[in-house]
């Protein structure tokens, strides 16, 4: 077993930790309190490659691993979980482009993409159907070289925003054997989008519906066969759940940090926060924790990458770990500063908010244990 990382591991994880750190943190609670989606910025990362990580290099991608996206993901979570979330979004839309789309597809869309030129969103969620994926209402109706799209999708990050809609709607029969996959772009007649929806946190991505009324899409903007979304779609979430835990990870790792600094600094009985046993012992649990949760994670990643077919049971077991650890440790650490903690004056409200909703989405925590104990009982 290998635990180390590569030189050029240790490279890109610089990388992402410098652009973090100097591009994302100084301006992450401005974003935060204005609901800024910093195009500029997320353009800026598309530079250093974090725009198509392990999409193919011959369209601009980065053709990384799955490993690889979660050291990138933990440091960009680590100034900003809301803005580095969206980037994996968009790099989950990416790549179901990438490895799912022909030749044509691929040249099509991925150049702009991998530079952020276009951004792209991934819509499986709808209104009645959420953890209940396979039972969406969205309907696709062929009509000539054209697929005709009646419905709506919910919680979009990027909705309104982004060029690129990666769809999933029914073309055949109920379940999930009658969903498929279509990409839908910005502008196209009969797409439009309901309102920006207010949130606790994740405020540096707009969210919104996607509603399709007699939607006009080419035929030719169908990625791999009739039938195979829910597949393409199930697929995409194994990385996408890798990469959000790597973002809870990140944020909560950042928390730890600012609350060693804290309690080292703040005096209380004639001595320092730090210097008690107890907040030692909690200190000391959050770091464990949080070393356990992206050890897992960073075990999963690596199946994903070497196709093993328990990857997906592992990648669930991963982001519910990672998840629920990376908002405990962040609440605790809220905990440790006390009523400064509570307050916009420091960031830890931030990340307590941007973390939140990581045990929802991705497949909540619950379907989450739903798919591991399938794995295990075979049911």
């Amino acid at each position: 077993m290998q635990f180390g990382l590569t030189e050029d591991q240790e490279a890109f994880r610089e990388a992402a930790r410098d652009f973090a750190e100097g591009e994302m943190a100084p301006h992450a609670a401005h974003w935060d309190e204005h609901e800024i989606f910093p195009a500029d910025t997320l353009r800026a990362a598309a530079e250093l490659g974090f725009a198509g990580i392990y999409v193919g290099d011959d369209v601009g991608g980065s053709a990384l691993g799955r490993l690889d996206a979660a050291l990138i993901f933990e440091e960009l979570a680590a100034a900003c979980p809301s803005t580095a979330a969206y980037i994996s979004i968009h790099n989950m839309a990416a790549w179901m482009i990438d490895r799912f789309g022909s030749d044509d597809q691929r040249t099509r869309w991925l150049p702009d993409l991998t530079t952020m030129r276009t951004f792209a969103s991934y819509c499986l969620t709808e209104p009645g159907a959420g953890s209940d994926a396979a039972s969406l209402r969205t309907r696709a109706e062929k009509n000539g070289d054209h697929y005709v799209l009646n419905g709506s999708k919910a919680f979009i990050s990027g909705g309104g925003v982004s060029d690129i809609y990666v769809v999933m709607a029914r073309t055949g029969g109920p379940g999930p054997k009658g969903i498929s996959c279509l990409v839908v772009e910005k502008g196209t007649p009969g797409l439009s989008f309901g309102k920006q929806e207010k949130k606790l946190g994740w405020k540096s991505q707009p969210t919104a519906a996607l509603i399709f009324e007699d939607c006009q899409v080419p035929a030719a903007n169908l990625i791999g066969a009739e039938g195979d979304g829910f597949k393409i779609a199930m697929k995409g979430l194994d990385g996408g759940r890798l990469n959000i835990g790597a973002c809870s990870l990140g944020g909560a790792r950042r928390c730890l940090e600012l609350a060693i600094d804290y309690t080292g600094q703040r005096s209380q009985f004639g001595q320092t926060i730090a210097s008690f046993q107890n907040t030692q012992f909690q200190l000391a649990d959050m770091a464990t924790e949080l070393e356990a949760a992206r050890l897992l994670l960073h075990r999963a990643a690596s199946l994903l990458d070497a196709g093993s077919p328990d990857a997906t049971q592992q990648c669930a077991m991963a982001k519910r770990l990672a998840t629920d650890t990376g908002f405990s440790v962040v609440d605790r650490a809220l905990q440790l500063f006390g009523g400064y903690g509570y307050i916009k004056e420091y960031p830890i409200e931030r990340f307590l908010r941007d973390l939140r909703v990581h045990r929802i989405l991705e497949g909540t925590n619950e379907i989450m244990r739903v798919i591991v104990g399938r794995a295990l009982t075979k049911a």
